[in-house]
């Protein structure tokens, strides 16, 4: 296989990175031994993500992809970040090389396809505390740092943000809009959110949801687990956070979030990426200040656990087709 046809395999894969309501906010630009990562800020969502936040964070997801698949076809990949001065939409400019591609990333490799963002209830069974060494190592590797939601009055905190977020969101201009938009796409269309995605609270949920409310809900619960009284589960909460907060960071928390999220699905975990409350800039402080009570900058919460005994094998979310995000010289 060519060079270039590699690096065509590798973008393909890449197109199956998490982005914010599914839109597939990327373009790319191939050459024989380059690929160019670009912004898509047509596809912004204006009410949701008005500074971008989401918009580059999704594309960051799709390079860490990107860099993935070439070094599971034994390639490395040189990234220079945010690499054309004034064009704030060119994010990245990959080099591929020859050469000991890294093992620790072609590991990486098979969960590209098996992830999916889970929204239902999980296990009651307990995250170890080594999956969690793992997915915080993760983290670093990609130049962020990874912190738990620990303890009850912690995450309490952090209920109380995103809470907050989906109230403040509700009245922001456009935000329902959006919503409606991308979760009723037109026939056969391959982006957005399928109510096939997106489960109902389960029945004797005891606290406040998590998770974005979406306008409609079709994906089965799966049946509490015997023994348990509550619907509540086990599943851990984890903060993607960075020592500055520009769109450099952006893009490094999306590496990130694809690191954790793809090491997480390689250990069997379930995974949901929560983004609402960083996009609301009292709650984005809130959880930095309040809830976290760290200097660095949260981007991004991930929730964690085991599936519940039952759960069916979710459905694959639809992906545009290469031709549609290609940009030509």
């Amino acid at each position: 296989m060519s060079r270039t046809a590699d690096i065509t395999a590798a973008v393909e894969h890449a197109l199956r990175a998490p982005s914010v309501h599914n839109t597939q906010p990327w373009r790319w630009r191939i050459r024989t031994d380059t690929v160019e990562l670009h912004a898509d800020w047509d596809r912004q969502l204006i009410g949701t993500d008005p500074d971008r936040r989401d918009l580059v964070l999704s594309c960051g997801a799709a390079l860490h992809h990107l860099v993935v698949a070439l070094a599971a076809r034994g390639l490395t990949a040189q990234v220079r970040r945010m690499p054309a001065g004034e064009d704030r939409g060119h994010l990245a400019t990959v080099a591929v090389r020859s050469g000991r591609a890294d093992a620790l990333d072609a590991d990486l490799f098979p969960a590209i396809d098996l992830r999916r963002t889970d929204r239902r209830r999980m296990s009651h069974r307990p995250v170890p505390a080594e999956h969690l060494q793992v997915l915080t190592d993760q983290a670093r590797r990609t130049g962020s740092l990874l912190l738990p939601v620990a303890g009850a009055a912690m995450r309490q905190r952090l209920t109380a943000t995103l809470t907050d977020a989906a109230r403040r969101q509700e009245f922001a201009p456009g935000y329902a809009a959006e919503l409606q938009q991308w979760t009723h796409r037109y026939a056969r269309g391959r982006d957005g959110v399928s109510a096939a995605c997106v489960a109902p609270a389960p029945i004797g949920h005891t606290g406040v949801s998590l998770l974005r409310r979406f306008p409609l809900a079709r994906l089965a619960q799966p049946p509490r687990s015997s023994g348990h009284a509550s619907a509540d589960d086990a599943a851990e909460l984890l903060v993607i956070v960075t020592v500055h907060d520009d769109p450099l960071d952006w893009l490094r928390a999306g590496e990130a979030a694809s690191a954790v999220l793809l090491a997480a699905t390689g250990l069997g975990l379930a995974t949901t990426p929560l983004s609402q409350a960083l996009e609301v800039d009292e709650t984005r402080r809130a959880l930095r200040w309040d809830v976290l009570r760290v200097p660095e900058h949260p981007q991004l919460v991930v929730r964690v656990g085991w599936p519940a005994a039952g759960a069916e094998e979710l459905p694959v979310t639809p992906r545009r087709d290469l031709h549609s995000v290609l940009l030509r010289d």
